[in-house]
């Protein structure tokens, strides 16, 4: 279990390396990176900083490179930022959260059966012969129907 002081030098880890990557690398491999988490060992000398990279296998690995090279820069940062004896050395991880969403999300796609026709029983959906789905007691554009306010009479004071 994590110390709370581990999950806020975490969490501070996650802040510098996040706006440093958006704001202060100017290294052209490292682009569409986001810092998804960060897990800080329990002497708070080591950081492992996952992060995600959008784009296909070549892109990603790119990234990382990138990022790997830049890591000096970025401890330089987070230095600044914590107050610690030792300044956690950072390690970069691809996370594949959301690639794995994305296959599970397909997967079921595969598996479950699609609908083709609405249920015309269930409310709100267009009835047999009305192709609009509107009720015929309904207000047109303009009119007044069941729903619109009576005018109201002016009254003098």
């Amino acid at each position: 279990m994590s110390s709370r002081r581990a999950l806020k030098v975490a969490e501070a880890i996650r802040e510098v390396v996040g706006m440093a990557i958006l704001a202060d690398l100017k290294d052209p491999r490292i682009r569409d990176v986001t810092v998804t988490y960060v897990e800080v060992s329990g002497d708070l000398r080591q950081a492992k900083v996952h992060v995600s990279v959008m784009g296909d296998e070549g892109r990603q690995e790119l990234s990382l490179r990138g990022l790997r090279s830049a890591a000096g820069f970025l401890q330089t940062k987070v230095a600044k930022r914590i107050d610690t004896r030792y300044t956690p050395k950072l390690t970069f991880l691809l996370d594949q959260g959301v690639k794995h969403s994305i296959e599970i999300a397909r997967i079921l796609d595969e598996v479950l059966p699609e609908r083709d026709e609405p249920d015309a029983s269930v409310p709100g959906e267009a009835a047999e012969g009305d192709p609009t789905g509107e009720t015929p007691d309904a207000e047109g554009p303009g009119g007044e129907g069941p729903g619109a306010d009576p005018p109201q009479s002016q009254s003098e004071s």
